[in-house]
């Protein structure tokens, strides 16, 4: 794996947080039987700051849409904040939230009554192959299309996705996907996991990828999901996975997904109006415990 501090003050920050993360008791053995307590933490953020770390993320603004989503991206503290008190969560919990704020787009061509968040590592701290994890909390609310996911450095799907966690508001599920050339958006290699009974999406996961030269294994608290290998990639394209990637974390409302797996499309594309009221309460809202990211597995 390769990581790039682009500061010393982040390359400190990076030490700071993998010894505060390694006696967490909430991180799993991973599919591969390799306890992480064995491997280094390359990068870490436990959300116990004040605010969001600005060496280690960027925030995105409102002129990026993609996928007819129905969300506004706002660097807010209304979108993007940090809570202590979240039951569950140890210590600080990074909180994006979609926010109700018709009139605030700024752009004619799409008119989002809904303002939110996301932010991603581009640039601060980039990998290659590693363990790379996330502790979860998702709301019940149908429609919603939170995410936690990986992009490579340059033209889309050339330089390869990987989905580590999509969530469109049905609870007792979660998607995970890989896109590359010739294997994109309608993607083959996707699969979804069904909760077993009495756990579902609201509660507190870990989402994580053991991700390899030659394949990307799938997590849910320790427990594989699904395992795309090299030889069933380039079956439909070229393997993309051998090159640096960044972290995304984002809350997208309604759109392409939501929409192809509900089929609703009023009030808004996706999201029904159970949810809009939701929002309105400010009840919803995609929790964070802490992302890790761990070194490569012995030979990797």
């Amino acid at each position: 794996m390769r990581l790039f501090a682009r500061t010393p003050a982040f390359a400190a920050a990076m030490l700071c947080c993998a010894t505060g993360a390694a006696a967490d008791d909430h991180a799993p053995q991973s599919s591969s039987g390799a306890s992480t307590d064995a491997r280094a933490i390359v990068f870490a953020d436990e959300f116990d700051g004040p605010a969001l770390d600005r060496t280690k993320w960027n925030v995105v603004g409102m002129d990026f849409w993609v996928n007819n989503e129905q969300q506004a991206y706002l660097d807010s503290p209304d979108t993007i904040r940090f809570a202590n008190d979240i039951e569950g969560a140890e210590g600080g919990t990074l909180v994006l939230q979609p926010v109700y704020r018709p009139g605030v787009d700024a752009r004619k061509d799409r008119k989002a009554d809904f303002i939110s968040g996301r932010i991603h590592s581009s640039g601060k701290a980039e990998f290659t192959y590693g363990r790379i994890e996330a502790r979860i909390k998702m709301p019940d609310a149908e429609g919603v299309w939170p995410a936690f996911w990986m992009l490579g450095n340059g033209k889309w799907p050339d330089t390869g996705e990987i989905d580590i966690m999509e969530y469109v508001g049905e609870k007792d599920w979660t998607g995970v996907a890989l896109h590359g050339p010739g294997y994109s958006g309608e993607t083959p290699l996707v699969n979804k996991f069904v909760f077993d009974t009495g756990t579902d999406a609201t509660d507190w996961h870990v989402y994580a990828i053991e991700w390899t030269r030659d394949a990307v294994l799938f997590e849910v608290d320790g427990r594989l999901t699904y395992r795309a290998t090299r030889p069933m990639v380039e079956h439909y394209g070229k393997w993309r996975f051998d090159d640096d990637k960044h972290l995304i974390l984002n809350f997208a409302l309604g759109g392409a997904y939501p929409f192809k797996t509900s089929g609703i499309a009023a009030p808004y594309n996706g999201v029904p109006q159970a949810t809009v009221d939701k929002i309105k309460t400010g009840t919803v809202a995609m929790y964070v415990d802490w992302v890790r990211v761990y070194e490569p597995l012995t030979g990797e």
